[in-house]
C-alpha cells in the first residue's frame, strides 16, 4: 500500500516551511521535503523586510525571532543607502516598526532553519529527500515520486505544493515550455561572504551604476566588518556583456568608495551564484489540477530588488488559505485550485508591474537614478520601493 498525506510540500525554504507551518496548524497531515537536512546554506542576499518578519511573528514565530536576534543571527537594520551612476547618495530610515517588526540580514544558513524548525513545531513531519517530479494520473497530480534513503518511491497525496526553487522539478514538469520565464524576466546574481570591511553598521548598501543596471551591487552587514557582499544582473543583459560575474564583483570592490573601506583587501568567503525568475511576466499558471507552486517555484522575485522572501511569503499565505478551503470541500481540481492564482495577483501584481516599469528605464535612460537621488532626496519612490521589498 503507498503512504498517502494530507498535503505534500517540496522544499523546506521559508515559502514551503511557513504553507507547510499554516496547513499544520489547521490540522492537516503534512509531510514537507527538502534536498539538505538544516540548517544549510542557501545563496542569497539574505536581507528579510519587516513585512516579511510581521508575516512570521503572526505564524507564532515571535519568540523564535527575538532569540535569533539576541543571538547574533539575525542583525538588525534602521535604514538603507542607495548610490547612483554618479555617486550620488539617498538614505532612508525603516522608521516605526510594522507590527513590531524590523528588517534583519539574516544569513539562509539561521534564517531558513527558523522557519523549518517552527513548521515541525507546528506539526509538519520533515524528511530530507529529492522530490524528483509529480505523480500524474489522468493529468492530475496525486503525489511525488521522491529519492529517500537511497531509494526511490512515490508518495500519494490529496494535494501537493511546489516550493523547490528557481530549478523546480515540479514547475519544469507542470509548466509547459511555452510557459517559461523569459530571459527578460530572469537574472543571474553572484553572492560572497566578506570579512574586512567597514560597514555602515544597520544599514544596508545598494549601488547602482551604469555598467551593471538595471540590477545593483550591494553590501548587507551581518556584524562587525562583516557583510554579505555581491551584484545581480538582469539576464538578457548579463548575456549580452559575456563577463563573468566574478569579474564584474572584483571591478565592484575596486571602486574608490569600497576599496578605501577593506582593511585586509576584501577577504571573501564561500562565493556563489544562482539565478532569480521576476513575478512580471504575464500569465503564468501556478495552480494546477491537484498542485500549486509558491516562492521561487512559482517565479515572484521582485524584478527591481531582486527580493522574494516578503512574496514568497504572501504567495504561502495565499497557497494555504486556498489549500484550507479546497481540503474541507475534498476539491482540489483546477478550477477549484485557480482562486490561488487571482489572490497572488491581487496581493503582488501591481508592485511587480511598477518595479519592472522602473528596471526598464534604468536600463534605457541611467540619469533617472541621478536624477531621482539628487532631486527628490530621502524617502522617495525608489527608496521606498527598496524599503518594502528587499
Amino acid at each position: 500500500m503507498s503512504e498517502k498525506r494530507d498535503v505534500i510540500v517540496s522544499g523546506a525554504g521559508p515559502s514551503g516551511a511557513a504553507t507547510a507551518a499554516m496547513l499544520a496548524q489547521k490540522g492537516y497531515d503534512v509531510l514537507l521535503y527538502d534536498r539538505y537536512d538544516f540548517p544549510r546554506d542557501k545563496v542569497c542576499g539574505d536581507a528579510v523586510p519587516a513585512g516579511a518578519v510581521a508575516l512570521l511573528r503572526g505564524l507564532g514565530m515571535g519568540e523564535k525571532i527575538d532569540r535569533a536576534e539576541a543571538e547574533g543571527k539575525f542583525y538588525p537594520l534602521d535604514g538603507l543607502r542607495i548610490f547612483s551612476p554618479r555617486g550620488y547618495e539617498m538614505r532612508a530610515e525603516f522608521g516605526d516598526h510594522e507590527n513590531n517588526s524590523r528588517s534583519y540580514v539574516a544569513p539562509r544558513m539561521h534564517f531558513d532553519a527558523t522557519v523549518q524548525a517552527h513548521a515541525v513545531d507546528s506539526g509538519a513531519e520533515f524528511r530530507v529527500g529529492t522530490v524528483k517530479k509529480p505523480l500524474l494520473e489522468n493529468g492530475r497530480v496525486v503525489g511525488v515520486t521522491v529519492a529517500e534513503n537511497g531509494t526511490t518511491r512515490d508518495i500519494l497525496a490529496r494535494v501537493v505544493v511546489g516550493a523547490d526553487g528557481v530549478t523546480s522539478p515540479l514547475a519544469r514538469t507542470l509548466r509547459p515550455k511555452s510557459d517559461q520565464h523569459k530571459d527578460m524576466h530572469r537574472a543571474v546574481a553572484l553572492r560572497a561572504y566578506i570579512e574586512d570591511l567597514e560597514e555602515y553598521p544597520g544599514e544596508v548598501e545598494f549601488y547602482l551604476y551604469k555598467e551593471i543596471l538595471p540590477g545593483y551591487a550591494w553590501i548587507f552587514p551581518t556584524g562587525l566588518n562583516q557583510a554579505n557582499i555581491g551584484l545581480g544582473m538582469r539576464l538578457d543583459h548579463f548575456r549580452q556583456r559575456k563577463e563573468k560575474l566574478e569579474g564584474l564583483l572584483d571591478q565592484f570592490l575596486a571602486m574608490p568608495a569600497i576599496k578605501k573601506r577593506l582593511k585586509r583587501g576584501g577577504q571573501l568567503r564561500d562565493v556563489a551564484t544562482w539565478q532569480l525568475n521576476f513575478g512580471s511576466q504575464k500569465n503564468l499558471q501556478h495552480a494546477y489540477d491537484g498542485a500549486l507552486l509558491v516562492g521561487d517555484a512559482a517565479g515572484f522575485i521582485n524584478p527591481l530588488t531582486g527580493g522574494g522572501i516578503h512574496n514568497g511569503l504572501l504567495s504561502a499565505q495565499a497557497a494555504a488559505t486556498t489549500l484550507h478551503e479546497a481540503l474541507q470541500a475534498d476539491d482540489t481540481s483546477l478550477n477549484r485550485l485557480k482562486i490561488y492564482e487571482k489572490r497572488v495577483h491581487d496581493s503582488m501584481w501591481d508592485s511587480m508591474k511598477r518595479a519592472f516599469t522602473m528596471q526598464r528605464w534604468f536600463l534605457r535612460l541611467p540619469i533617472l537614478v541621478d536624477i531621482l537621488a539628487r532631486q527628490m532626496g530621502n524617502n522617495n519612490a525608489l527608496a521606498r520601493m527598496f524599503l518594502t521589498k528587499l
